[in-house]
């Protein structure tokens, strides 16, 4: 099955120039968010990994069914405020703004190893603030994974000291 047959891409949204890559036509499809969710299962099954790290709000859906799978912990790295405890922060720019992502200050246990999830990589923002988060709490990034990527925007580039994984790869923005 291929994944980007799946994923709707939007023009102009939410800005004029940026092509919304939208996975919500892939959420819709049970084939296709099954066949998403085990391509992640089958390249992290065999790896000894404490917990998933997921990034709000998409990361949530194929972080949470993965940590399931995996049978280990999810932990969600949200937009500021949105989480009560105590929490880190981390602002960043992305291709159309900035944002602040938090995490709960004693969600991770030093040493644990960790995978982030998200959606997309695009100019790698995001996932950079979270790879910080995750770093400042003592955790072992073994991989990011992601539906999407988007090359032309060099989010690796950002992450480069990284593991990526992707799914797909749109090219342009």
């Amino acid at each position: 099955m291929d994944i980007k047959k799946n994923i709707r891409t939007i023009p102009d949204w939410p800005i004029k120039g940026v092509m919304f890559r939208d996975i919500t036509t892939l959420l819709q499809n049970p084939d296709a968010l099954k066949h998403t969710c085990d391509l992640f299962y089958n390249r992290y099954k065999d790896m000894d990994i404490d917990k998933i790290v997921g990034i709000d709000a998409r990361g949530f859906i194929f972080g949470a069914i993965l940590a399931y799978q995996l049978g280990v912990g999810f932990i969600p790295v949200r937009k500021k405020g949105k989480l009560p405890p105590e929490t880190i922060s981390c602002e960043y720019s992305l291709e159309y703004g900035s944002n602040i992502v938090e995490i709960e200050k004693d969600s991770i246990k030093k040493g644990e190893k960790i995978v982030i999830i998200d959606d997309l990589i695009a100019t790698g923002g995001t996932i950079a603030a979270a790879i910080k988060l995750v770093k400042q709490l003592g955790g072992e990034i073994l991989e990011c994974g992601f539906v999407i990527e988007l090359p032309d925007l060099k989010g690796r580039k950002l992450i480069k000291d990284y593991k990526i994984f992707a799914l797909s790869e749109f090219e342009g923005e």
